[in-house]
């Protein structure tokens, strides 16, 4: 008699599937935001009060730190053995 073994491959397609999408359409919000920020720098009003925005935008979302514990946790690794 054969071990029932459980076969997750429907739901792990389902799931590449989802994240693929979500990958392509972050994709094309940063492809329009970069092509509005090209045309911004090149329009000398809307420039700096744009360039301004992006900077603090840059500096307050990519170049802010993360205590390690946190981006564990999101990731599903707890401190304590018996919770992971």
């Amino acid at each position: 008699m054969s071990n029932f073994t459980q076969n997750d491959q429907d739901y792990l397609a389902e799931r590449f599937q989802i994240l693929e999408n979500h990958i392509v359409h972050s994709s094309k919000i940063a492809l329009l935001k970069i092509q509005s920020w090209k045309f911004a720098m090149r329009t000398p009003e809307v420039g700096s009060n744009y360039q301004h925005a992006a900077e603090a935008m840059v500096r307050d979302s990519l170049l802010s730190t993360v205590p390690n514990a946190y981006v564990l946790c999101e990731e599903g690794y707890y401190l304590s053995p018996t919770d992971n």
